[in-house]
């Protein structure tokens, strides 16, 4: 007798549905959660899952990244006998709810015959992204990131980390120096812009006695302390001309000369260069020399910025709220669902550095459990928390085009831009701005101030 699954969170419905299955010589057992349904996995074998596609707490659709056993999805937002086209997921069927009898039992028993012919294979999962040391993040740009760090790493070439203000360059770099032959060696990491003009010769080579004004004593620069290891130039794009000439004769030359000193020692460093800012336009404007530019950019590397990292926002706010308890030895906080949906919705203009800064301030001034949007800080417009948890599972995706695909994603894959994009593109055909908005539980001001940010025009009325 085959054993099937049943996830669904209505009672009723899983009632009617193992009655009907066990009138058709199944074995069945029923769960009302993805949760529950991964401890039964583990204890159990089955021939296959039927499960909703909305439920509490997880989506069905994460049952498909848990087990190798064949999942059938149910879902009332898409059309009976529609298929999924998803490169990071199988393909899989979902049947309309509710379901018709006739239809189901023949899609379970394709199910179970494609699922004993087909040969077994190893399906890609969030697994298959494998995170650089001391980062977190399994969205589509960091698992690239995380995969170029992998290839740059075992190179020695010079590498250039481009990325918005707080988003981690320094953790980059510090995983490229890992990764690589030279992780023995020290990781000497220097701001550029945090060191004064004049200074900035002396701190990078070193200088002599007697060199200038105030230099007492043999100084040993930081490009000489990361001999035989690696060299972190952060904000590279502030470095003085007279500076960067200098370090052009690092790099070619593998030498360098103390600020006062007319002799020259042979250093073996690798160079990981890192700006927020455009390199190339700063060298069109004259400002960088293009020579050195043509040095340190062999291997790029680009961080995403926060607000493009989908799902990645709440696993990186819940691991840096985890961490901050523990450094303030304080007892372990959650987040409110209000707290949630205003941490997916922010913009974060600051990155991972205003998200520690903000999650930190939180755990200081919430005293019980609990954190609150009023003790987080965050201006932003919410939506109500039962339609925010809902729509967090059961959205539809939008294309390249902004374009409804009728592909059902699952809460890890949605972010803002795709929750509005979708609900706005399907029924701004018959709902007017207004009641858009109502919908939405957002003002018309903020609906068109979206419109505008999103880059979804009005959908003109035909005469």
């Amino acid at each position: 007798m085959q054993k099937l699954l049943i996830v669904d969170a209505e009672q009723s419905a899983n009632h009617s549905l193992s009655s009907l299955l066990e009138r058709n010589d199944f074995e069945v057992i029923s769960v009302q959660s993805v949760q529950e349904a991964n401890e039964k996995l583990s204890r159990n074998s089955f021939d296959l899952i039927i499960s909703d596609l909305r439920l509490p707490g997880q989506p069905g659709s994460d049952l498909l990244q848990m087990t190798t056993t064949p999942v059938l999805l149910m879902s009332t937002f898409v059309c009976t006998g529609s298929a999924i086209d998803n490169t990071n997921l199988p393909p899989i069927e979902y049947l309309s709810k509710p379901v018709k009898e006739d239809a189901l039992l023949e899609s379970i028993q394709l199910k179970l015959k494609l699922n004993s012919t087909a040969p077994k294979t190893i399906t890609p999962s969030e697994t298959d992204c494998q995170a650089a040391s001391g980062m977190v993040g399994k969205s589509v740009g960091m698992c690239e990131l995380f995969r170029r760090i992998g290839k740059v790493a075992m190179t020695d070439s010079a590498v250039l980390i481009q990325g918005e203000c707080g988003t981690g360059k320094e953790l980059v770099a510090k995983a490229v120096h890992e990764g690589s032959v030279r992780s023995s060696g020290k990781l000497v990491s220097v701001n550029c812009a945090a060191i004064p003009e004049n200074l900035i010769e002396s701190e990078l080579f070193g200088h002599e006695k007697g060199a200038f004004n105030g230099a007492n004593e043999d100084r040993t620069g930081l490009v000489e302390e990361a001999n035989n290891g690696t060299l972190f130039l952060d904000e590279i794009s502030e470095l003085p001309l007279e500076a960067q000439a200098r370090l052009l004769r690092v790099l070619h030359e593998h030498e360098i000369r103390k600020v006062g000193s007319v002799h020259s020692q042979q250093v073996d460093i690798r160079l990981v260069a890192a700006t927020h800012q455009n390199l190339q336009q700063i060298v069109n404007d004259g400002k960088f020399r293009e020579d050195l530019f043509y040095r340190i950019n062999v291997m790029t590397l680009n961080i995403p910025p926060l607000r493009n990292r989908g799902a990645d926002i709440l696993e990186l706010a819940n691991t840096k709220l985890k961490q901050c308890c523990d450094r303030l030895e304080l007892e372990v906080k959650h987040f409110s669902v209000d707290c949630l949906q205003a941490i997916t919705t922010y913009s974060w203009p600051g990155n991972v550095r205003e998200l520690e800064n903000v999650i930190e301030q939180a755990v200081v001034l919430t005293e019980g459990k609990e954190i609150s949007l009023a003790v987080l800080g965050l201006d932003v417009e919410l939506v109500s928390s039962e339609n925010f948890l809902a729509n967090k599972s059961s959205q539809n995706a939008v294309n390249s085009e902004g374009h409804l695909t009728g592909k059902p994603v699952s809460a890890r894959e949605l972010s803002l831009k795709d929750y509005f994009q979708g609900f706005v593109l399907e029924h701004q055909g018959h709902l007017n701005e207004t009641e858009l908005a109502k919908k939405l539980g957002i003002s018309r001001k903020c609906l068109w101030e979206r419109r505008q940010r999103f880059d979804i025009p009005r959908k003109k009325k035909s005469a």
